[in-house]
């Protein structure tokens, strides 16, 4: 059943462009393709040698340089971020972006399991001029993901989010059903520089760098990062406004949005609430580069931890260039009452060639939610823990930007003696084929 409805997804958003295609002009692989003109983005930027199956909304203006990632976050423009189908239909272009991954995995130790799994995200993105100075972009993005249930699948030392009213631990929660809906209107002040605002019911704050699914040097990883919720767990956020300026290099914003996770009912849409709110600077200074500073003060994020408000903390540097993604990113979360807990981040992925794909990525996060029983004697204890996780992908084109990566990858862990007894010597393996657009 499962299977059924997430080819049924899948199906539909290949088709999507493929349908506006037959009423208005398509671009053809390999030739030049103007690109919408957005707040802070060049008006109608030919960029030479694009093919069909490579998205981003790339902006280059003059020393400036930058594709668009999550939310309003910004990556640099040499990393070909969201990558996708493309297509004109009157004055809008439109992208549609998604994937299916179909993952088999078995996390190592007493404290692992193995499960077989299908993530997914399916996306459909637009951009129009409303007038000479004001432009207008609309984002939609949903996943089928609450379908694999309310524990979602194995990760170890993942934490963060409940399910059935306990806390997870060891699994990483599925994502929700609505992941954005988004409207951003930009107002040109001239060479290049704008205002923006970006508001979504669902959508996500400006605060850490663009979330893992968005990062070229996570395409490839099948798992979540087991810090994810020290950078990126605000990317579904019910109740978002952010207003910026937007320059060539840099961009300035600031958010209002709900701090609250999203609780364990993935299919509805949850109220919004402008209860928290962030900042956030990002520096794009050429094509290579893409460097974010952000803060951001969260009314009561965690279910588990009622009452403890948080004030976050994160510092990212991208880069990418010829094939090549990478971040490497701190993350302070300061619970209000209660201790600071950091993480680091670092990530990598290689296009050796249009074929073959190396990646990896290590973590290292002090964790006190291990163990959420109040009964056991490392209950609320911090412990910092290490994951380094390596991969392989091979690519393979289907049809149009229709393709398939098949791959692997093995991580093992570094932790204190404390948890040997729990946690045994782990070494973990996960298997997957992703099929997407713009593979």
């Amino acid at each position: 059943m499962i299977k059924t409805r997430w080819l049924a997804a899948v199906a539909a958003a290949a088709l999507l462009p493929t349908m506006a295609a037959a009423q208005d002009h398509e671009h053809q692989e390999g030739m030049a393709m103007p690109m919408p003109a957005m707040g802070g983005m060049a008006h109608q930027t030919p960029m030479a040698g694009m093919a069909d199956d490579l998205g981003g909304m790339a902006a280059m203006i003059g020393s400036g340089a930058y594709v668009q990632g999550s939310g309003t976050a910004r990556l640099p423009a040499d990393e070909g971020a969201m990558r996708g189908k493309m297509i004109y239909a009157g004055n809008w272009m439109l992208m549609a972006h998604g994937y299916a991954w179909g993952v088999a995995t078995d996390q190592g130790g007493p404290r692992g399991a193995s499960a077989a799994f299908i993530e997914s995200m399916a996306m459909l993105m637009g951009d129009t001029d409303l007038s000479d100075r004001l432009h207008l972009q609309l984002r939609g993005m949903a996943s089928l993901e609450p379908a694999m249930g309310q524990r979602g699948f194995p990760n170890l030392f993942a934490t963060g989010e409940v399910a059935d009213g306990a806390p997870l631990v060891d699994r990483q929660h599925p994502h929700d059903l609505m992941m954005e809906l988004s409207a951003r209107v930009d107002y040109r002040l001239g060479s290049g520089d704008s205002l923006f605002v970006y508001a979504a019911p669902v959508g996500e704050p400006a605060l850490g760098p663009s979330a893992f699914m968005h990062r070229g040097s996570a395409r490839y990883l099948p798992m979540s990062p087991i810090s994810h919720h020290w950078f990126d767990s605000t990317h579904i956020t019910y109740g978002v406004v952010t207003a910026g300026y937007a320059a060539s290099a840099f961009q300035l914003e600031a958010s209002a949005f709900r701090g609250r996770e999203p609780d364990e009912h993935r299919w509805d849409i949850e109220t919004p609430a402008l209860d928290s709110w962030s900042v956030r600077g990002s520096w794009t200074p050429s094509p290579h580069w893409a460097v974010q500073v952000s803060h951001g003060r969260l009314d009561s994020p965690e279910e588990q931890h009622p009452g403890e408000d948080e004030a976050r903390t994160t510092a990212s540097v991208q880069y990418a260039t010829g094939g090549l993604a990478t971040t490497v990113a701190y993350a302070l979360k300061d619970r209000l009452p209660g201790r600071a807990l950091s993480a680091w981040l670092g990530e990598a992925s290689w296009e050796i060639d249009r074929h073959h794909v190396i990646f990896g990525r290590v973590e290292n996060v002090a964790n006190d939610e291990l163990f959420p029983d109040e009964a056991s004697p490392l209950h609320d204890a911090k412990f910092r823990v290490t994951k380094v996780e390596a991969g392989y992908a091979y690519r393979l084109r289907i049809s149009g930007p229709l393709g398939v990566a098949l791959g692997g990858t093995v991580a093992g862990y570094a932790k204190p003696a404390a948890l040997d007894t729990a946690y045994g010597d782990p070494v973990s393996w996960t298997l997957f084929a992703k099929f997407a657009l713009g593979i």
